[in-house]
């Protein structure tokens, strides 16, 4: 670890407190923290996409850099699968699924439910579904609905709000969890 990682868990403790962090702490005490990440180290994602059939595994992020031919695999796998439109994935939150993906210590892919989502499947969606905002992070290539299949939803929920980089939905009737890098927030 660097020598600034103590400054910098004393900042992701206080962001947990402001986040209500009383609440949720007992089940945080589970979970390692993200050890700082060495400059050139890899990064991967394995994806199963649930309405496809798709699955990859791919490095997006090596010696430095992110790995253009890999991105556009993802952005593929993460497209609005009722249209075809494929949108670029914001890089963050493929940072954020690597980093979950680490701090929850599964051996599975990530099941995807829903990426990226065109604005004409999004209106759609919000016009017969509860729970679908109309201006959602999914049209702009910020979201994802995800769930890992040899990990508990409520542990993988609580998983990302540790992390602390942007929205949390938890959605147990419909088994997954909605991860995105706009604003922090949890519902």
């Amino acid at each position: 670890m660097g020598k600034d990682a103590p400054k910098d868990n004393a900042i992701a403790r206080r962001a947990l407190l402001r986040m209500g962090g009383g609440v949720i702490a007992a089940g945080l005490l589970s979970y390692p923290a993200i050890a700082a990440r060495p400059r050139h180290s890899e990064r991967s994602l394995s994806l199963e996409h649930l309405h496809t059939g798709e699955k990859i595994k791919r490095v997006y992020w090596a010696d430095g850099r992110y790995v253009h031919a890999s991105l556009h695999d993802i952005h593929h796998i993460l497209r609005d699968y009722r249209t075809g439109e494929i949108k670029p994935i914001d890089v963050r939150l493929l940072d954020l699924l690597h980093d979950l993906h680490k701090v929850t210590g599964s051996r599975k892919p990530f099941e995807i439910i829903s990426g990226y989502r065109s604005k004409l499947t999004n209106a759609m969606l919000a016009e017969t579904t509860d729970g679908v905002a109309r201006h959602s992070f999914h049209v702009r290539g910020m979201a994802v609905d995800i769930r890992l299949p040899d990990r508990n939803l409520r542990k993988l929920k609580v998983a990302a709000l540790h992390l602390g980089r942007g929205g949390v939905g938890y959605y147990p009737d419909s088994d997954f969890v909605h991860v995105d890098v706009g604003p922090k927030r949890f519902w």
